[in-house]
């Protein structure tokens, strides 16, 4: 059985195809226009096997260009393929779930099958982190890696804004140009954004185990901050699985049972 998840997210869209729900090849690729980043995922992903499109026996749309994915079978919001997908990497004891990805912020309360019984979605002042962290590695002229990195080294650093993203970066700006050594502004910007996600984490209430994933579980500075502040510890992903994958994987997952139960 042949099936396929695709994310279509605000910066990066995700294709993950499930072979007997096994992984078996995924893609990634930058968002442009969402039909079209749906076709170059799927098509990314295929180039890599002997697959044509039309060999995928069910595929499962999901995230915010969900609805313009021509060859989905079916669409399914993000928080529902989150908490699948999570659960399915990590195990049966999640129950709190972060995916924090380039343009929004959800946390999420899933039972052990993975099926969510709460959510919260970010407010304005939280929107867009992971693309601000972006922005903000280019205007400091490091790589994302490299920055989080840095900010993994907490020694003396100003205290930002964390009522806002875009009054942050501004502050973090404004360091710089004062001659603030960047290090300790980098470790100041990932604070402040720590503690912005946090707010939202504390809103819905955090049930063990916890886990992050979106692009910001990638990010060393982010997660060491996130631990902090909320006094948790993340569970590290399966070796196979990236964490930008979970909501991808999760859509595969629905794919898988939804064609399962119309074959029965």
């Amino acid at each position: 059985m042949i099936v396929a998840g695709i994310d279509i997210g605000a910066v990066s869209s995700k294709a993950v195809i499930l072979l007997d729900r096994q992984q078996y090849v995924t893609s990634q690729v930058r968002t442009r226009m969402p039909k079209e980043s749906a076709f170059s995922a799927i098509n990314a992903a295929l180039a890599k096997t002997h697959l044509k499109l039309e060999d995928i026996h069910y595929i499962v749309a999901t995230g915010c260009g969900r609805a313009q994915v021509p060859f989905a079978h079916k669409t399914i919001s993000e928080v529902a393929c989150s908490a699948a997908g999570a659960v399915h990497i990590w195990g049966t004891t999640v129950r709190t779930v972060l995916d924090a990805g380039g343009q929004s912020c959800k946390v999420i309360h899933c039972t052990e099958k993975g099926r969510v019984t709460a959510f919260l979605w970010n407010d304005k002042c939280a929107e867009g982190i992971g693309r601000s962290m972006e922005v903000f590695a280019d205007l400091a002229k490091k790589e994302i890696t490299e920055m989080g990195n840095i900010a993994l080294e907490p020694d003396q650093f100003p205290k930002l804004s964390d009522f806002c993203v875009v009054y942050a970066r501004s502050e973090a700006l404004d360091l710089i140009r004062s001659k603030v050594p960047l290090d300790q502004v980098v470790v100041a910007y990932h604070h402040a954004m720590a503690k912005r996600i946090s707010i939202l984490v504390t809103r819905l209430g955090v049930k063990k185990d916890f886990v992050i994933v979106g692009g910001l579980a990638k990010n060393p500075g982010i997660v060491y901050w996130l631990e902090s502040i909320l006094k948790v510890s993340d569970l590290a992903p399966k070796p196979e699985w990236d964490p930008m994958l979970t909501v991808a994987l999760g859509a595969a997952l629905f794919a898988d049972a939804f064609y399962r139960r119309a074959t029965i």
